[in-house]
């Protein structure tokens, strides 16, 4: 026997809307939010294929601004990362901070507009060039 997983959930505190914060999502991963869910619903789903979907749950409590997530999700890109996290910034993404080196490696450190942090990574393309 073993489990699964089944969802990604992210939690959202008011003012944010769980629907609000999928739709960045949605625009992020390029995946449409699930047709049932609608603005004001306290869950809202993006089913990814081949993968747990993101779940976005309404919640009382704000996320701490002095405490880093316990979890966060790493992108890989499909254009190169520097064109990504401009697009990003653009959806309402937030920079956070730099780890990348001057051989090309590392990451950038964003947050959605809940504050929750994501990296994004080098696009495969990046990763094969020499």
């Amino acid at each position: 026997m073993k489990s699964v997983i089944r969802h990604i959930t992210v939690n959202c505190a008011p003012p944010l809307e769980p629907y609000t914060l999928a739709e960045f999502w949605s625009a992020t991963l390029g995946h449409p939010i699930h047709p049932d869910d609608t603005p004001g619903d306290d869950e809202v789903l993006i089913e990814l294929p081949d993968s747990p979907g993101l779940l976005f749950i309404r919640v009382p409590d704000p996320k701490s601004p002095t405490t880093r997530n316990r979890l966060h999700l790493d992108l890989q890109p499909e254009q190169p990362r520097d064109e990504e996290v401009t697009r990003l910034l653009t959806l309402g993404a937030t920079f956070v901070d730099d780890q990348r080196t001057e051989d090309g490696r590392g990451w950038v450190v964003l947050a959605d507009p809940a504050g929750n942090e994501f990296c994004v990574e080098r696009s495969d393309a990046e990763r094969t060039t020499p």
